[in-house]
């Protein structure tokens, strides 16, 4: 079973803790943070299935960290925590671009069952096609095209080419890239993601893709439309 992984944004550290406990014991992986900026450069930086921010933050409020990821174009599924209840509270955060909202304080058991709604909204409006420059990647027939060239790519360089399409501009590890496409039970060593890098790389020169795959040393890799 692939875990999924949260980044979890509050101030007030004995909810954090508390919160983080609960998410781990739930098999969910949890970066958490304790202001807005940290917030947004983890969000950058990184790769998450989910985000939890707290409205009330320092240095940047929730609102403002998912109107930059918005504007970044993150599409990664965000909840918003907060200790406000007004209905203009709400409407901001669902107009910055919110999944979803939930109000101070809750109950556990609600908040794991508005991440598992998040998260499964995540992949049933995942879209058919992914593009990135003037190369497409079908994810119901794994084909990876350009123009009127095409791949049927066999299952793991399609799942790796989909994580890198799902998170352009973004630098995933190798790590990172290991436990979504082999999975966190994988035998597999940490160099088959430089060989299937490798596979793709030579896939997109075939086709003639205006899409570099780029590798930063001691960073990770992604996927760029070259101009």
């Amino acid at each position: 079973m692939i875990k999924m992984k949260l980044l979890y944004a509050e101030d007030e550290q004995a909810m954090s803790e508390a919160v983080t406990d609960i998410l781990t014991y739930h098999k969910y992986i949890v970066d958490a943070v304790c202001n807005g900026k940290d917030a947004l450069d983890y969000a950058l930086a990184d790769s998450y299935d989910g985000m939890i921010l707290d409205i009330m933050m320092p240095e940047m409020s929730g609102i403002e960290v998912l109107r930059e990821l918005r504007k970044k174009g993150c599409r990664t599924p965000i909840l918003l925590l907060t200790a406000k209840s007004q209905v203009e509270d709400k409407i901001e955060g669902l107009d910055a671009g919110a999944d979803d909202y939930l109000p101070k304080p809750f109950e556990m058991g609600e908040l794991l069952a508005r991440i598992r709604a998040m998260l499964r909204r995540r992949e049933e409006f995942t879209p058919d096609i992914l593009t990135c420059g003037n190369l497409s990647l079908n994810m119901q027939s794994s084909q990876l095209s350009c123009g009127d060239q095409s791949f049927t790519l066999p299952r793991l360089e399609y799942r790796l080419m989909e994580q890198l399409m799902l998170n352009q501009g973004i630098y995933l590890s190798s790590d990172e890239l290991m436990a979504k496409v082999w999975g966190y039970d994988s035998d597999a060593e940490i160099g088959a993601v430089w060989v299937y890098i490798s596979y793709l790389r030579k896939r997109l020169t075939a086709l003639g893709a205006n899409a570099e795959i780029k590798v930063k040393r001691g960073t990770g890799y992604t996927l760029e439309e070259t101009k």
